[in-house]
């Protein structure tokens, strides 16, 4: 098995981004994870040379390969702009950055979020994105969530993906339900823990949407990690997003923190499509009876009062549980139920969202309070 001190003395070999210090004495390596036979690490780079190391990039990806006991080795590139002597250094209200092109032929890239975990954000995203494809799109969705990846068991898809023909490092998608599909868990074994600091996460985040083959489609679902970190502010800057869902419980626990979440958006102009309440009420399956165990309408007036859209409720059901655990969610497991209906009420309100507005929106400046 390879060792960490290993994998540093074959990289001391390469020179670092100035062309002459040391890779791992230039300051741009960050902290190298190794797992068994597969080793990940970033390097940093001023964005204005982000083109011109990517073959220092391949070249330290090469050195580490072939060492002995590796299987794989997973080298981004982060970008880290240093700032210039003729300038002050950024304050409290510095801009973080700006948003970059689109991607290849995506005409819309949406986000679904919450401010908290545990919310069934997952199994939403898998079922809007299903919804929007019975609406007739072309669908694709990305698993943002690199600590926590959901979407290859939730969709019930397994294998690697393969490179492109012809390229050195274009990944093709998985597909899965008529979807074509991205995600960390992919790449990596189901128990693997992912101990990875920010930037690595962001390089990760932005292979996974640049170097990805997703050919022409009218919506590329974003499921995101929880909170209002590293991931929300890259998919941010990278791209310009069209729009953000936030999911929510209806207890006011869940509500504070959804709240935050769309205080992050609103803060980096992304457009909030509107708020779904999840777990919204629960069905027993043998009596029918309801109950309401997590309150309800708690996050219909939450949207009314922040004055974004309430796109709808989606009950805490069996149903829905069982055939997320099975691999095939209810959109598509039981298109015609009514669970799936509830989805698809959803579905037609983003579309119809996004339909209204510009397809992709101009690059913001995003500023941090």
């Amino acid at each position: 098995m390879v060792s960490k001190d290993e994998v540093i003395a074959r990289l001391s070999r390469l020179p670092g981004p100035d062309g002459a210090t040391p890779l791992p004495r230039s300051g741009a390596l960050s902290d190298v994870v190794v797992q068994g036979g597969k080793v990940y690490f970033s390097i940093g780079v001023d964005p204005s040379r982000a083109h011109d190391m990517e073959k220092l990039r391949e070249r330290a990806e090469a050195a580490v390969r072939e060492l002995p006991g590796v299987e794989s080795v997973a080298v981004t590139l982060t970008a880290e702009r240093s700032a210039r002597p003729s300038q002050p250094q950024p304050g409290p209200r510095a801009q973080a950055g700006t948003a970059r092109e689109s991607v290849g032929d995506v005409k819309r890239i949406i986000a679904v979020a919450s401010g908290k975990g545990g919310v069934g954000k997952s199994t939403t995203a898998c079922n809007l994105a299903l919804a929007l494809a019975r609406l007739g799109w072309r669908v694709g969705l990305l698993d943002a969530d690199i600590y926590g990846p959901s979407i290859p068991r939730l969709m019930g898809v397994r294998g690697k993906p393969q490179v492109v023909p012809g390229s050195s490092r274009t990944l093709s998608p998985l597909e899965g339900h008529g979807l074509k599909l991205m995600s960390i868990g992919f790449l990596v074994d189901e128990d693997t823990a992912m101990i990875w600091r920010g930037p690595m996460v962001m390089g990760a985040l932005q292979q996974m949407l640049r170097d990805v083959a997703w050919g022409e489609l009218d919506v590329l679902v974003v499921d995101m990690p929880p909170g209002t970190g590293d991931a929300q502010l890259t998919m941010a800057q990278a791209v310009p997003l069209a729009g953000a869902v936030i999911v929510s419980t209806p207890q006011d626990l869940a509500l504070l923190d959804a709240r935050r979440g769309v205080a992050m958006f609103r803060k980096t102009q992304v457009p909030i499509l509107g708020l779904i309440e999840n777990m919204s009420t629960f069905i027993c399956p043998h009596c029918g009876t309801r109950s309401d165990i997590f309150g309800h309408g708690g996050a219909r007036h939450e949207a009314e009062r922040i004055g974004a859209p309430f796109l709808g409720e989606v009950p805490l059901h069996i149903d829905i549980r069982e055939t997320s655990d099975a691999g095939v969610p209810v959109v598509a497991a039981n298109p015609d139920g009514p669970h799936a209906a509830a989805y698809m009420a959803i579905a037609r309100a983003v579309k119809t969202g996004l339909e209204g507005g510009s397809t992709m929106r101009p690059p913001p400046r995003i500023v941090i309070e």
